[in-house]
Formats: C-alpha cells, structure tokens, sequence
C-alpha cells in the first residue's frame, strides 16, 4: 500500500495542504498543527471570521451550537456545524462543510473538508481526509497500552513512526462503521469501508472493505 501524502490525500480540501505537501508521511505532520493553526489563523479575513476567543477562528457562516466548546487555537471552516456538547481540546483545524457533532471530542486534528464526525467519536493525534466519515461511536486510539512509540505496519514492513500518540490516517472518501476502533498507527487508503463494530490496525489498501472479524476484500 502506497502511504505517502500524496497517494492518501486531495491536499486542496484543506487550508493545511501547502503545509502537508511537505511531509512524505502524513503522520509526520502532526508535531507541527498547533503552530500551524497559529499561522493559518492570524492571516485569516476579519471580515470573513470571528474571534470569539483568543486564537479561537470561527468562520460568519458557521454553526456552533452554545454548549460546544473551542479550545485555543482551533479554526472552524465556512459552514461548519459544531453540535451541542461537542469539545475541541485544541490544535484542531476543521474545514468547510464538516460536521463535529453531539459530545465528540477532537484533539491535535485537521479534519479536511466535508468530514463527518457526528456523534460520540473520539478523534485525536489524527488526519481526517476530505469526505471522510466516522459512523456513530467510532474512535481514533492514539496511544498504545505498553505506552511503546508508535509502529505502522503495512504488510511486512514496519515503519518507525518515532512517536507516542498517532491515532489515525484516513485517507479520502473512507467510511469508517459505528463503533468501530482505530488503533494506534492505522492508516487508510482513499475510499475504503470498514464494518461497524470492527478493530482495525495497520494499514488498509485504498478500495477495501474490512468486514468483521478482519476480513479484507477489495471492491468489485
């Protein structure tokens, strides 16, 4: 499977596309969000996006529901809807037409364009591709349980990632089923789908569909 950037990611459905054509890997941009979104932010349109908060961007055509909440520094695209309870921990860039929905958490994210996040997902230390979705009760694990630096794993390669916290990578249009889990160092290529209630590790060809109990075909 091809992991680069490049193969996993359309880098124009992000405000962070410059800056992630720079990495052969998309997980090793990950150290560098917050100060992006730093940068990104204050050479954002007044005119265009609020500041209710200091290094908090939310775009005039945005919804935020009252009860969310928007950790600095956190930008919010043109006609995204931030549901009720929703909490961005920080160092998240969200796009345009993406939703963050009821009690779901980012953490150290960039969410492309038209990303779906809609309810109870935990999505941290991860890149979220454009029309991208996380089914009902999907999560990122972005630590490993023996706290060892993260390994991805495609096939019989094994790359050093040299990092703690690494949840995911998904790449465009992947469908990732309810209450599925992601583990530490999961990559996925563009348009794959995995089950609901699946525990996925690894990396995912792009065109797959993960089935229960692990079970790997490629679309007809």
């Amino acid at each position: 499977m091809e992991l680069e950037t490049k193969e996993l990611l359309d880098l124009s459905h992000t405000l962070a596309g410059e800056y992630l054509a720079g990495f052969q890997y998309p997980w090793q941009a990950l150290d560098g969000i917050k100060e992006l979104i730093l940068t990104l932010g204050a050479a954002l349109p007044p005119e265009e996006y609020d500041q209710p908060a200091p290094q908090v961007w939310v775009h005039k055509t945005a919804v935020v529901f009252p009860t969310a909440y928007l950790g600095a520094p956190c930008i919010i695209g043109p006609e995204t809807e931030v549901r009720h309870c929703a909490f961005i921990r920080g160092s998240a860039l969200v796009g345009a037409h993406c939703v963050v929905g009821n009690s779901v958490e980012l953490k150290n994210v960039i969410l492309f364009d038209n990303v779906q996040t809609p309810h109870y997902n935990y999505v941290g230390d991860s890149i979220l591709g454009y029309k991208s979705h996380m089914g009902a009760g999907s999560i990122t694990s972005n630590v490993k349980s023996d706290k060892t630096l993260v390994t991805v794993k495609n096939g019989a390669e094994r790359i050093e990632t040299g990092r703690k916290k690494f949840g995911a990578i998904l790449g465009d249009h992947v469908e990732v089923g309810c209450n599925s889990v992601l583990n530490p160092g999961t990559v996925v290529g563009r348009g794959s789908s995995i089950y609901p209630v699946s525990c996925v590790r690894g990396a995912i060809p792009a065109g797959s569909i993960v089935k229960t109990g692990g079970v790997m075909v490629q679309r007809s």
